[in-house]
């Protein structure tokens, strides 16, 4: 989930969510936009500080990375064993190390939550959202449907622009598919692949496999209404309109696209500086590119398929899966 490869709207019933925050303020034209960092245990914190403090980029792009906190997760290995050695290399490009959240943020305009592990994103999401910045939060976006719910509502409620993605939604034959220039027309059948890396503290595909999940929705969009679990590294999403959507484990990233037109293969990965520069606008505008309710539908996704699981393969709905995660979210 944390590292570069080859390859590598909708209203849910209950939930509805504008695609942006009109309440969001656009940054003022001109203005260099500071941005903090939370959680230095993974490679992006480093990938990303380099694409945005590039001198070639900061008047560009507008947005520079000044101060960071490490955080990391003690029984995390994957956190954990490298919160160190990053915290050492942003420091070395120029980059203020500082001891928590709320010794971050009064020295940032905008905030990219980083952490590697899921499971503290809504605690550390909370003041950065109280203190009123733009947050960028990468994947997982948390480590539970409820926690996604949770972060979303909080913005919505303080007017603060938010929104998580994957790089692989950048992959631009999944944009041409998805904005309706590709010759194969709608798609109806996706079979979308990545790495099937599990880890004991997040739902299966929530480590990994959701940036397959992701791909897989920016060329499907949202409605789905069934998904089942038909092998531990494969789900079966049913859409409206008897169109498919498969997540497949695989060595690689990409998908494979049967649609009304013909068919296609998405395997050009641009790298990481296409998402960068989308979160570059978003700070500057107020405007997340994904909505919110399309990252709420691929969380979702990947809980009805740890709860087909559970089931023993049936298919389990989409909505119910919501129903009972706005039931725990309004209690965090």
């Amino acid at each position: 989930m944390r590292r570069r490869t080859v390859l590598s709207f909708l209203t849910v019933a209950g939930f509805f969510w504008a695609s942006s925050v009109t309440s969001g303020q656009a940054a003022e034209p001109g203005k260099l936009l500071r941005a903090g960092m939370i959680g230095l245990d993974t490679s992006h914190a480093i990938e990303f500080t380099k694409i945005l403090n590039d001198p070639k980029n900061v008047e560009e792009l507008g947005v520079k990375v000044v101060a960071a906190f490490p955080g990391g997760s003690p029984d995390l290995p994957a956190s954990w064993d490298r919160v160190k050695g990053y915290t050492e290399q942003l420091a070395k490009m120029g980059v203020e190390i500082v001891p928590s959240i709320e010794a971050l943020l009064p020295k940032v305009d905008v905030v990219l939550l980083e952490s590697v592990d899921g499971r503290p994103h809504l605690e550390q999401a909370r003041p950065v959202i109280a203190a009123g910045k733009p947050l960028f939060i990468d994947k997982p976006m948390a480590a539970s449907l409820a926690d996604v719910i949770k972060i979303f509502e909080l913005a919505k409620k303080a007017g603060v622009p938010c929104f998580s993605s994957s790089s692989l939604r950048y992959c631009p034959e999944a944009l041409e598919i998805r904005g309706g220039t590709s010759p194969i027309g709608k798609p109806l059948r996706v079979v979308a692949t990545s790495p099937f890396h599990i880890e004991e503290h997040h739902p299966d595909l929530f480590w990994y496999g959701v940036h397959g999940v992701e791909l897989l929705y920016t060329i499907m969009g949202t409605g789905c209404q069934t998904v089942r679990r038909e092998a531990p590294d494969r789900a079966v999403g049913q859409w409206s309109g008897d169109r498919v959507g498969i997540y497949q484990g695989s060595k690689s990233y990409g998908a494979e696209v049967e649609g009304t037109g013909g068919k296609a293969e998405v395997s050009k990965y641009p790298g990481y500086e296409p998402l960068v520069r989308e979160i570059c606008t978003f700070f500057k505008t107020g405007k997340p590119p994904v909505a919110a309710e399309e990252t709420i539908e691929i969380f979702a996704f990947m809980e009805a398929a740890d709860e087909s699981k559970r089931q023993g393969g049936a298919p389990v709905t989409i909505e119910s899966v919501l129903k009972k995660a706005r039931e725990e979210a309004a209690k965090r």
